[in-house]
């Protein structure tokens, strides 16, 4: 199985201040019927989470240094969580994820890189 992650971007803050209780339930609900498609159709969920809103990023900018708050002013999107998920079907996975995108956020799909499409580094290094 190829291992991907499912980066939702959009305006994490959004679930938080512009959507009534109902909404976010109706979102939430969303989500729960994604997780269950992927393993209804043979894709298994290895890890994920909900990120927190922007307010609450830390920044370390290229090549080090102090740390900051919060995302740069002239960033709209931000990442508001994420699911690593194995598949042997692209496409499916893709078809999957129109279940979450039409809620409003942007989805991307990346292939992680595997241990052996990085030559010259130590085994088990990750990132």
């Amino acid at each position: 199985m190829t291992e991907y992650v499912v980066l939702i971007t959009g305006d994490p803050d959004r679930w938080w201040t512009s959507m009534t209780e109902e909404q976010r339930k109706a979102g939430y609900a969303e989500y729960e019927r994604f997780g269950a498609e992927l393993t209804r159709r043979g894709h298994k969920i290895t890890g994920g989470a909900e990120l927190h809103g922007s307010s609450d990023v830390k920044l370390i900018p290229a090549g080090g240094g102090p740390a900051t708050d919060g995302p740069f002013a002239e960033t709209t999107e931000q990442v508001g969580g994420f699911y690593q998920v194995e598949s042997d079907d692209l496409d499916d996975l893709l078809d999957c994820c129109q279940i979450i995108a039409a809620l409003g956020d942007g989805i991307q799909v990346r292939r992680t890189v595997a241990q052996d499409e990085r030559p010259g580094a130590p085994q088990g290094s990750q990132g």
